[in-house]
């Protein structure tokens, strides 16, 4: 359910009006009640929900079955297969939900959109999604973004007091107007009010409908998972059950023939369909996810959505954030340069210098920013932290005399104190901030700004600005600086809010260093050795992005990168101008001339992004093919990089602080939020670790849950079609052994704890260039499969012919413990266990098998087992199995040549590798 589609005048009319009782009711019921019902199942629903599971009603007919035909054995151990399996689910989805239903508050089930509430003053957790109408709030919003800085809310531009401009007649939204919306589960830490009045906001999303709902939705609801591993587990089971329809057909055509009463043909028909599905998959292709998700959060990286482990092992993109994800977080004050007159003064490192304490320069950094004390101390982005503390100025608590100003601050043991009386707080779409503030003891009030130096500029008098701005903000942005932009403006008496950000004066430039995290050029080197593209995509200044992306290693120091600005179309002609090569848009389409550049890369800001992508959106996929630098990029405009680069075929993975990038993060095939949160409904994937080391870690993980899941599926393919092989062999002779046929299949009761045992080979210690296949359908893996399955059926027809030539065979179609029985037991046994030996593939992806010690004693233990009682038969188990040992002249059955046929069986892996 979409906003409600009212202006921001509308909102206040309804702040000055209310609802009346009779409006509150038709919201209610038009909207629904106000709550996020995460209802927890009982136990003895979700059994019979699981129970009714079409692969467990297939078992229960299953079951039945074999039990019609004296299977009893196998039908318990099935049953018990089944009973644990349910057992494990049901604890999986009650533990699940009972996760989610602790994420809901006690949210007021009368209130609806359009409803006025007032903010307590001591905070408190919003029930609803709200916008502010009076007064400021300091909100914690980690919940939904994972970033747990406070973020400063302010009301919505007032029409009616003459400072609401064209923004107060614009649709309310919750993306435009993000900076003045209260979401729904975040805290609100503090409220700041003016003149007394109370902080109100104005309900606008109640229920499911907001932020909240919509990802606690998106968890109970997640988006199907399109990847082609799925798809083609589909294709081969359907691939299975064609197997077994020749085999129905076979054996009532065998039967038949040998005139078998009707009710056996039934039965024994039903019976190959049955053996040909594996009960055990659905289990087996899940617990390589699992074991990866165990391993991911040992490293301490989090997963709200398992399934997005498998895809993580195709990533061949990384998108990354620059600030706080590349480089530090906090920032070092490098210097500033002044301006005076229109011209820039020499750097200065110190902003606090006696002479310049009183300067609307100092001034400015020290009341234009979003800071709040909380539990008495400073606490908001590191940007305004940084710059305050450079001044040595303080901030004082309010007081009922000031509860005018929002914060007073004022240089250490002086009288010359500042008040904030209104902020406008810092919007990555405006790439700016502002503050209106005034002396005290003055009448007049100052407006104050600081953001990106173009948007600072483009507001400021013309004849204040240095003619030489330009180069000079190329000069330090070209060494990797973080430049910000400050101006100010003395106000006038009548001047509306919506029109002091113009007609500034431009004060000057500060110089911020920011430098790279110790990991960061160490990782990109390892991902570009793996062949995995790297990407920046950033909100700061171009040129600084492209001096990070060099020192990083991202732009190798030999390589070009092309400036890309593109403009708009005007009387037919378009084109793109390059700052370093020039190149024409004929050229982007047609390559010719950036063939002869051996390594290039394009770099564009968020505007040159929008117009290609409005106006040229084939040359745009182009542009992802090189794109290597995205700056000054709007958070939508980060989502929509992810979806190009998505729709060019690659499998992106998005790295960011979960702030901004939320979008993109959720939007990528693997997005990984730096937060402390332990599980951030941000992104899939929240690191605890801050910094990208979690990226490659990541990738492993993902490669080697999916090099498992391959593994499994094939090994439990091929454990299906090895008994439908035993079954049908001994179904052309008439004679086969339920004991037998039930030790076969209790044998392989044992055999899941193989692939389980499989799942826990570790991921490879580091990223090698080639990547796993994304499905089950390519030459190699089927090459593999269709070898084994000859293998195996001719190592079982081979056998079950020569055990006739034998001397001393004897066709005993009365005695169920015949030659033929006895032989394909022991040959389909060592193939199962030697399917599971060749399947457990390692390197390049996993760790070795051998390293891998609960497979190798499972597989160890049941051979073992196997070559016990086939060399040192024992008349208890030989009668409880059916099998037979001795032939009627007592002559043992060890000096059969199918022996010499085991050693073979046991070598074949080499034939199919």
């Amino acid at each position: 359910m979409e906003d409600l589609q009212v202006t921001c005048s509308t909102l206040h009319s309804e702040h000055s009006a209310g609802l009346t009782r009779n409006q509150q009711e038709y919201r209610k019921l038009f909207f629904g009640v106000n709550e996020i019902a995460v209802k927890v199942p009982s136990l003895f629903k979700l059994l019979i929900k699981e129970v009714l599971n079409p692969f467990y009603i297939f078992q229960l007919f299953s079951v039945i079955l074999w039990s019609a035909d004296e299977y009893y054995y196998y039908a318990v151990a099935i049953v018990i297969m089944s009973v644990i399996s349910i057992a494990t689910s049901l604890y999986t989805i009650k533990k699940v939900s009972s996760t989610i239903g602790q994420i809901e508050e006690i949210l007021s089930t009368d209130l609806v959109p359009g409803d006025l509430m007032v903010i307590p003053s001591n905070g408190t957790i919003m029930p609803c999604d709200a916008v502010l109408v009076s007064g400021t709030c300091i909100v914690n919003e980690s919940m939904l973004t994972g970033e747990s800085v406070p973020v400063t809310k302010t009301n919505l531009p007032n029409p009616f007091h003459g400072d609401g401009g064209d923004e107060a007649d614009c649709p309310y939204n919750t993306e435009e107007h993000k900076r003045h919306t209260l979401f729904c589960g975040t805290n609100v830490i503090q409220t700041r009010f003016y003149t007394g009045e109370l902080v109100k906001a104005v309900v606008v999303r109640t229920g499911f409908s907001t932020a909240k709902g919509q990802l606690v939705r998106s968890i109970l609801y997640p988006k199907p998972t399109d990847f082609k591993l799925y798809h083609d587990a589909y294709i081969f089971l359907f691939c299975l059950v064609g197997v077994a329809a020749i085999g129905f057909i076979y054996s009532i055509a065998l039967s038949i023939i040998h005139e078998v009463p009707a009710k056996t043909i039934i039965i024994e028909s039903l019976d190959i369909v049955t053996i040909t599905v594996p009960p055990a998959l659905p289990a087996a292709m899940t617990a390589g996810i699992v074991y990866a998700q165990r391993r991911l959060k040992n490293l301490r990286i989090f997963c709200i959505s398992p399934q997005r482990i498998n895809i993580c092992g195709q990533i061949n993109l990384v998108c990354f954030d620059k600030t706080g994800t590349l480089t530090e977080d906090g920032l070092d004050l490098w210097g500033v340069q002044r301006v005076d007159n229109g011209s820039f003064f020499l750097s200065e490192e110190n902003a606090y210098k006696e002479n310049l304490v009183k300067s609307q320069f100092v001034a400015c950094m020290a009341t234009c920013h979003s800071l709040t004390k909380i539990d008495g101390q400073l606490s908001g982005d590191p940007l305004d932290l940084k710059m305050f503390e450079a001044t040595g100025w303080v901030s004082y608590c309010l007081s009922k005399s000031r509860a005018n100003f929002v914060c007073v601050c004022a240089p250490m043991q002086s009288t010359y104190e500042i008040g904030i009386v209104r902020q406008f707080p810092f919007s990555s779409t405006l790439q700016r901030m502002s503050v209106v503030a005034r002396l005290l003891g003055e009448k007049c009030m100052d407006a104050y700004m600081k953001g990106a130096p173009e948007v600072v500029a483009s507001l400021c008098k013309k004849e204040t600005v240095p003619e030489n701005f330009a180069e000079v903000l190329e000069g330090y942005t070209k060494q990797g600086f973080r430049v910000i932009a400050l101006a100010h403006r003395r106000l006038e008496s009548k001047l509306t809010w919506d029109h002091l950000e113009a007609k500034m004066d431009f004060l000057g430039l500060i110089i911020m260093q920011n430098k790279l995290k110790a990991e960061t050029a160490g990782v990109l080197h390892d991902l570009h050795k793996a062949r995995i593209r790297t990407v920046m995509v950033t909100g700061d200044n171009m040129l600084t992005a492209i001096s990070v992306a060099r020192d990083c290693g991202m732009i190798p120091p030999q390589d070009t990168v092309i400036i890309a600005d593109a403009l708009p179309p005007h009387n037919g002609s378009h084109f793109i101008l390059s700052q370093e090569v020039n190149i024409s848009l004929e050229d982007v389409c047609h390559e010719d001339a950036l063939k002869r550049k051996e390594q290039y890369h394009f770099a564009m800001n968020g505007k040159s992004f929008a117009v290609i992508a409005e106006h040229f959106p084939d040359m745009l996929h182009k542009l992802m093919l090189h794109g290597t630098v995205f700056a000054r990029m709007a958070p939508d405009q980060k989502t929509q990089l992810i979806e190009i680069l998505q729709d060019v075929d690659y499998y992106v993975g998005m790295c960011g602080d979960g702030a901004n990038d939320c979008g993109a993060l959720k939007r990528a095939h693997g997005g990984i939020s730096l937060s402390e949160l332990e599980a951030s409904v941000a992104s899939p994937f929240t690191s605890k670790t801050p910094n990208i080391s979690c990226v490659p870690s990541l990738i492993r993980e993902g490669r080697a849950a999916l090099i498992t899941s391959f593994c499994v599926f094939k090994f439990m393919a091929l454990y299906s079609i090895i008994q439908y092989i035993s079954v049908t062999l001994l179904y052309s002779v008439r004679i086969i052994s339920s004991k037998l046929l039930c030790s076969i299949n209790i044998f392989l009761c044992f055999i899941p704890f193989v692939p389980f045992a499989v799942s826990l080979n570790a991921a490879w210690k580091e990223l090698v260039s080639c990547r796993p296949p994304s499905g089950l359908i390519s030459a190699p893996l089927l090459l593999s499969v269709i070898t084994q399955i000859l293998i195996c059926l001719g190592f079982q027809i081979f056998t079950f012919l020569l055990v006739k030539q034998q001397p001393w065979y004897t066709a005993d179609d009365h005695n169920i413990q015949n030659f033929e029985n006895t032989s394909i037991f022991y040959v389909s046994c060592f193939q199962y266990l030697i399917v599971a030996i060749v399947f457990s593939k390692g390197k390049p992806f996993r760790q070795p098998s051998y390293k891998n010690w609960p497979f190798v004693l499972s597989v160890a233990s049941l051979y073992a087992f196997l070559l016990f009682i086939m060399f040192h038969p024992v008349e208890t188990i030989d009668d409880f199995l059916d099998v037979r040992t001795q032939n009627k002249r007592n002559a043992p059955l060890h000096q059969f040549p199918y022996y010499l046929l085991l050693i073979t069986d046991a070598i074949s892996p080499s034939l199919s590798l």
